[in-house]
């Protein structure tokens, strides 16, 4: 019999969240908690601030009462966390600049008892109440109307990204949260003496386990500064500098990390990667143990782990996501929700302790946790990730993708991971996002962002374009034409979503403003480029663009040879036209094959 694609991680333990705290700060009440910059706050000290700031609130926010947060990683952030906390309520994170209409859509969705920030980024109405904190101006406004309801026991919500556009918030108990800073408290052996960087933006899930793993631990939090969140030389300096201990990064940071230079002398012993697929392994010089961690927020932050002791042979290709955390049930299953069996590919649903309560929305929670298939043990319900992913014989989780990002192009279905994966064969190429858009003609086309490796940007506009048709060219051989990308846009770097994900919206909407669009000189070119421009999306082609390498197809070419038919009258071989050196040369094929055909009438 097959064996199941089910997989359990060992027993979990139970962990405390703010008694820990406590706890610490009654022990080591004198050693650091939170260094930022030339200012270090003690376990004491961030103990009072945090009392001050739940008195300045007592009465007027409870247990259960949603807090929203506005500020970014400072000692004001870490005591009103653990105000919230004292209290009772329920942290929402938010980000210091979470944008006008991510505030107000929290504000009339969720409508949090309280909200804490600069007076000039909260909405306007309402008391507002100074808090005694050594960041000045923070307030907190207090709102009024009825909240949505919480689930019972939620420690903190975070909002994740829907495809609606509107933000989903999601819904963690303390004992899930507790568990998660258990294990990787384990994992990392964090604790006194120990430093932890603070640096996951703030609106991310990972923020929460960075923030509570060093409070919980007596370690101390050290925030890191602005310009080492975009720089990873300037990271890893920062690191040595600092005397960072383990640290969390976002996907699209760390990757460049793994592959540079380490300075001597880093303290790094453990390095936590999440939030995106990991294209790259950790490179020789990387004296770091690097885990590889997958996991949504609806599982609270990790729920699998792949582990790379510093220079071990990792193989190549795309690092797995690993094997299940303590307490985490993982399975991968068909359209049905059955499982299937090892090595076949299916949507990944977890269960087990890690479960978040679900969302702030009854009708979306009973969408997306849904009751576990029979013969699943140690979970009741799971949550249905949409992701693609593959157990092998070992139990080993490969991800594969979105489920939901699948395209169709002329009606053939594309996984853009399986196009991104085919372009980062290529040694030149650092990473690659691939994304699709309506075409103006009708239909979908695929767009290629690609970071080369030592790619300074500011080149010309023709040493782009020739290396973009290089990997273009580089990349068709392992791709069906349908596949094949109608553009390659060279980047520096990527953009992110809130939630430190790929923002592959921005990319689109950077698209550059191409040069206006060249007539042909003759009828027939004009026609020719008509039509091209038509059936690839790209109103911009002129005279000397190549029809191949503008995104055009076999199909695209039937349907300009039915065209062109219907036009003139004449018959054209699709290999011919497709070995035309650019539109131009098309359009006098069909000039001459015109005028042959008139001059036999």
């Amino acid at each position: 019999m097959e064996s199941l694609s089910i997989g359990y991680g060992r027993p979990h333990q139970d962990g405390a969240v703010l008694d820990l705290f406590t706890s610490w700060a009654h022990r080591t009440p004198d050693a650091p908690a939170l260094i930022d910059g030339e200012r270090t706050y003690s376990y004491a000290e961030l103990d009072r601030l945090a009392d001050r700031t739940a008195e300045a609130l007592r009465g007027k926010v409870g247990p259960g009462d949603l807090l929203g947060v506005c500020l970014g990683h400072s000692v004001a952030l870490a005591a009103v966390t653990l105000a919230a906390a004292k209290l009772g309520a329920v942290h929402l994170p938010l980000g210091p600049r979470p944008g006008e209409s991510r505030l107000r859509a929290v504000a009339e969705q969720l409508r949090p008892a309280c909200l804490v920030g600069a007076p000039d980024l909260l909405p306007p109405g309402g008391e507002q109440l100074a808090l005694d904190l050594p960041e000045p101006g923070v307030v907190a406004a207090l709102t009024s109307g009825e909240q949505v309801d919480v689930p019972a026991g939620t420690h903190y919500a975070v909002l994740t990204s829907g495809s609606t556009g509107t933000p989903k918030a999601v819904a963690v108990t303390e004992p899930a949260l507790g568990a998660l800073l258990q294990w990787y408290r384990e994992l990392t052996g964090l604790g006194p003496g120990e430093r932890h960087s603070l640096l996951i933006g703030v609106a991310f899930d990972p923020h929460v386990m960075e923030l509570w793993a060093g409070l919980t631990s007596g370690a101390a939090l050290v925030v890191a500064p602005e310009a080492v969140r975009w720089d990873s030389g300037a990271l890893t300096d920062w690191w040595r500098e600092a005397g960072i201990t383990a640290a969390v990064l976002p996907t699209p940071l760390a990757e460049p990390v793994l592959g540079r230079p380490w300075p001597d002398g880093l303290a790094l012993r453990h390095l936590t990667i999440g939030g995106d697929r990991l294209r790259r392994a950790p490179g020789p010089e990387v004296t770091a143990t690097v885990h590889n961690a997958y996991g949504p927020a609806e599982a609270t932050v990790t729920t699998t782990v792949h582990t790379m002791a510093p220079g071990g042979d990792h193989g190549a290709g795309a690092p797995p996501i690993g094997l299940p955390i303590a307490g985490a049930v993982v399975l991968v299953t068909d359209e049905a929700g059955r499982p299937v069996p090892h090595g076949v590919a299916g949507e990944l649903r977890i269960g087990g302790r890690g479960l978040a309560a679900g969302y702030l929305d009854p009708e979306l929670t009973a969408r997306r946790f849904v009751g576990a298939p029979e013969g699943v043990e140690g979970t009741d319900r799971v949550y249905r990730t949409g992701d693609r992913v593959v157990m092998r014989p070992d139990g080993v989780l490969e991800f594969h993708g979105r489920l939901d990002d699948q395209v169709k192009v002329s009606g053939v279905r594309i996984e853009p991971a399986e196009v991104e994966a085919a372009f980062e064969r290529d040694p030149r190429v650092r990473r690659a996002v691939v994304a699709a858009e309506q075409a103006p003609a009708g239909g979908v086309r695929l767009l290629a962002f690609v970071q080369v490796e030592e790619h300074e940007g500011g080149g010309t506009g023709t040493d782009q374009d020739a290396e973009s048709a290089r990997l273009l060219d580089a990349v068709r051989p392992w791709l069906p034409e349908q596949a094949v990308p109608s553009a390659v846009r060279l980047v520096d770097r990527f953009p992110l979503d809130a939630n430190g994900k790929v923002d592959r919206r921005a990319l689109l909407a950077a698209e550059p403003v191409r040069p206006a669009a060249q007539d042909g000189d003759t009828p027939v070119e004009r026609t020719v480029l008509k039509l091209c421009r038509e059936l690839t999306g790209r109103p911009e082609l002129g005279p000397a663009d190549n029809f191949l390498a503008s995104g055009g197809n076999s199909l695209a070419a039937a349907r300009l040879l039915e065209a062109l038919e219907s036009e003139y009258g004449i018959r054209l071989r699709a290999p011919l036209v497709l070995r035309q050196p650019d539109l131009r040369a098309v359009a006098r094929l069909v000039e001459e094959r015109v005028a042959a055909l008139t001059a036999t009438a």
